[in-house]
């Protein structure tokens, strides 16, 4: 077998190709993962294997490798099509499946590619960092809109390191994405440095671990194969994700831990056709018992609904846009409740700059579920403000893990009732501070958007940010005003 960097610059090279035809990350993405699922699946079947993976032998990875040209073409059309019907985690993977790549010449290049390799016997973290990087790099092409999808794994790393799984327990997230916080809570469980896991904690972590849900095909295939690539679930069986949207229903399963960015954005809505042709958009709400408000804003939806997926000791880590934090109305309701009826004990203030989708101004929630009670479970609210007079570019300076460092050890996940302020009155620009319930539930509309550090680039004319960064925050404010204004003049409009 090559080289871990032999075979990744196969891949990129080849990817690169592909670009000079029109074919960007996500197309060559998709691809890569109905080939690579079929040779894996037919090295599966192999000895020492032997695996019953049930590929019809018409459209098997041999069926591919014995065609070209036109012939190759026509058959691969025809193979997507076929396993896109076939039940279980190939129908999953095919579903909807299309040729995107039209020059026959390629497509065999990359089958000659993928063929040279032995890819189940591959380690996971040279099979993982492939893909990883060709979603990370789908993610930096703004235009394919794939940045949404995709959570910084910086912050990802860190969000798992506070909640600190633990083995034997259950982990999920109802807007999964391309897996990137099962992938990181994986990680933590596997590092001999956390635990030493036996036959059966493997076993459980493999397949009984993650639950997912992601209603967007094509990042759902992703994350899929993701996942199989990870070594988390197996080619042959049932899928740990579900493709459909996890707000409609409670499908009555509780976790130990919930783990999510849910999609951005603030309102739901699902687009009709009138009698005359003409299309408009109504807002979408979730009638649902379990929630303490009915909203179309979908970020309090999700909030409302990972409170009910939790166990009763159950823990959430859960990205949220600002709004979530002040928003009036079903938004101070939710807040209400969530602090009576769960102990919302930190809130983390993101920088802006670290998402691929731009004007993101966002915090990570941590909270805790707990059984009902007269008395509020919330008594204490951290804030980490690292937002502050703190900048990031996605190119030029980009987040790093160690800059959330010392978010980490404010937060002590070894036991978090030993925190200590670094905030005090003769230490005001301490980022680390707590408020008691009682003044969170005095603010006007028991508001979280809480900030105390001084904005160095305003009090200070001579020591602006550089040029480039006061650009970037110009941009990122006015692109998230324009999205706020067509959400308006869509709701004016009704379409």
């Amino acid at each position: 077998m090559s080289n871990t960097t032999t075979i990744i610059s196969k891949i990129w090279n080849f990817c690169n190709t592909l670009r000079d035809d029109g074919v960007g990350y996500g197309d060559y993405l998709e691809q890569l993962t109905y080939l690579l699922f079929l040779k894996m699946a037919d090295e599966y079947a192999q000895p020492p294997y032997n695996r019953r993976i049930n590929i019809p032998e018409a459209y098997n990875w041999e069926s591919l490798r014995a065609k070209r040209g036109a012939a190759l073409e026509a058959h691969y059309i025809e193979l997507l099509r076929e396993l896109g019907d076939a039940p279980g985690m190939l129908g999953q993977i095919f579903f909807k499946a299309q040729n995107k790549i039209q020059d026959p010449a390629k497509l065999y290049k990359i089958i000659d590619m993928i063929d040279r390799e032995k890819w189940v016997m591959m380690g996971a973290d040279v099979k993982g960092d492939i893909y990883e990087g060709l979603l990370e790099k789908n993610a930096e092409d703004t235009k394919s809109g794939a940045g949404q999808y995709f959570t910084p794994r910086h912050l990802i790393r860190a969000m798992v390191e506070c909640i600190r799984p633990e083995p034997f327990k259950t982990i999920a997230d109802p807007a999964c994405g391309t897996g990137g916080f099962f992938l990181a809570a994986y990680q933590f469980l596997t590092n001999p440095a956390h635990y030493q896991l036996d036959r059966d904690q493997k076993a459980f972590l493999k397949h009984e671990t993650f639950r997912g849900w992601e209603i967007v095909p094509n990042t759902y295939r992703l994350c899929l194969m993701n996942l199989i690539l990870h070594n988390i679930g197996d080619i042959d069986s049932e899928p740990p994700l579900t493709r459909n949207d996890s707000l409609i229903a409670d499908s009555g399963q509780r976790f130990d831990y919930v783990l999510t960015n849910p999609p951005f954005g603030k309102k739901s809505s699902f687009t009709i056709s009138n009698a005359d042709g003409s299309q408009a958009k109504e807002e979408l709400t979730y009638n649902r018992q379990d929630f303490w408000a009915t909203t179309s804003n979908k970020q309090l939806n999700f909030v409302q609904h990972i409170r009910t997926m939790l166990k009763i000791d159950g823990k959430a880590a859960v990205v949220v846009p600002d709004n979530v934090l002040f928003e009036g109305g079903a938004g101070e309701i939710v807040r209400k409740k969530l602090l009576d009826a769960a102990d919302l004990h930190t809130i983390l203030r993101l920088p802006t700059g670290i998402f691929y989708k731009q004007g993101v101004k966002a915090n990570v929630i941590f909270f805790d579920n707990k059984p009902a009670s007269k008395e509020p479970w919330t008594k204490d609210v951290w804030f980490y403000d690292f937002r502050t007079n703190v900048h990031f570019t996605l190119k030029t300076d980009p987040l790093q893990y160690e800059d959330l460092q010392d978010f980490i050890a404010c937060y002590m996940p070894e036991n978090r009732y030993q925190r200590k302020e670094t905030w005090t009155e003769n230490h005001p620009n301490g980022r680390w501070r707590k408020f008691t319930y009682d003044e969170i539930a005095a603010r006007d509309k028991t508001s979280l958007d809480i900030f105390w550090l001084k904005d160095e680039s305003l009090a200070d004319l001579d020591n602006l940010p550089d040029p480039d960064v006061l650009a970037l925050d110009i941009v990122e404010n006015l692109e998230a005003g324009l999205e706020s204004f067509k959400e308006i003049i869509a709701t004016l409009n009704g379409s």
